[in-house]
């Protein structure tokens, strides 16, 4: 999905946040002419997850690495690891846990550092406790249980940290329910923002449930042209693909993939996009999904 005007400004207004305080002004009108050139040559070509990795590279040249996510990621995985049981019983006591599963790791796709401007404990807790109330629409439930009793291959493409503790509950349960279901979780392949890694699924021991590979993409989503080969194989043979967080959301639509998308609606954009408040889940297969001109 290319990105729109609302796109370009967020990735603009986040790089004057960055640069608001350093006091080398030549350097920062340097910088800032280097990243319109950059989103006036892509903007209508590529999405905002790729853009946003050029502008990253940028902003590295002149001004050196930004933040390090590891100890975030750390924090994140082990608060959701420490909720694992709690939570697991919690969906497991459900009329079905599968639909559960859904509302639950709708909720967990809050944790994204890019998206949220300030991410916390207490907003994630009120999501977790009032997820069995997010709607499932019957009809798109109903198609994407028929859809995994017929399908042999599953790839499940992960977004954040903490969040795959809720993805890891998922799967275990998919596979109980369907036996012979071969299941590939796919994280990113090198460090971005907040979004989980094979460290990061190593670490919720997710790689010790399921087959784990990284992506190859240095992006904050899935963008199928710059996935490994090993990668792309994969998603594209697939019987049917789990897509998870905006990133994977605006990367892959419109690229023939077809996947079942699973996220919260975070940012203005989204909010506007599909009509639903803030934080409010989406749950859709691609071509099923309707949304506004804007």
């Amino acid at each position: 999905m290319h990105a729109n005007g609302t796109c370009l400004s967020c990735i603009l207004s986040k790089q004057d946040k960055l640069t608001r305080n350093l006091e080398n002004d030549e350097k920062k009108a340097a910088y800032f002419h280097e990243v319109l050139g950059v989103l006036y040559q892509y903007g209508q070509q590529e999405s905002a997850p790729q853009l946003a990795a050029r502008v990253d590279e940028i902003y590295i040249r002149y001004f050196g690495a930004q933040m390090n996510y590891k100890e975030i990621k750390h924090t994140y995985n082990q608060l959701m690891l420490r909720q694992e049981e709690m939570l697991e019983g919690r969906i497991r006591e459900a009329s079905d846990p599968i639909r559960a599963c859904i509302q639950y790791v709708c909720a967990g796709n809050y944790i994204d550092f890019s998206a949220v401007t300030d991410v916390n404990e207490k907003m994630l807790s009120e999501l977790l406790k009032k997820a069995g109330e997010e709607s499932v629409p019957d009809q798109e439930y109903d198609g994407f249980l028929s859809d995994l009793a017929e399908a042999g291959e599953l790839v499940y493409l992960t977004d954040n940290c903490g969040e795959i503790v809720l993805d890891k509950i998922f799967i275990k349960l998919l596979q109980e329910r369907y036996p012979n279901l071969h299941i590939t979780v796919m994280v990113r392949g090198q460090d971005v923002l907040n979004d989980a890694t094979m460290e990061d699924a190593a670490e919720v021991g997710l790689t010790k449930i399921a087959d784990c590979m990284g992506s190859g993409c240095k992006t904050a989503g899935t963008v199928p042209d710059e996935m490994s080969d090993a990668a792309r194989v994969r998603l594209l043979t697939a019987d049917i693909v789990i897509s998870k967080g905006q990133g994977n959301f605006e990367g892959l639509y419109g690229n023939g993939v077809n996947p079942y998308y699973f996220f919260l609606c975070k940012c203005e954009l989204f909010v506007r996009r599909f009509g639903l408040e803030q934080y409010a889940s989406v749950f859709a297969r691609e071509d099923h999904i309707k949304m506004r001109n804007i």
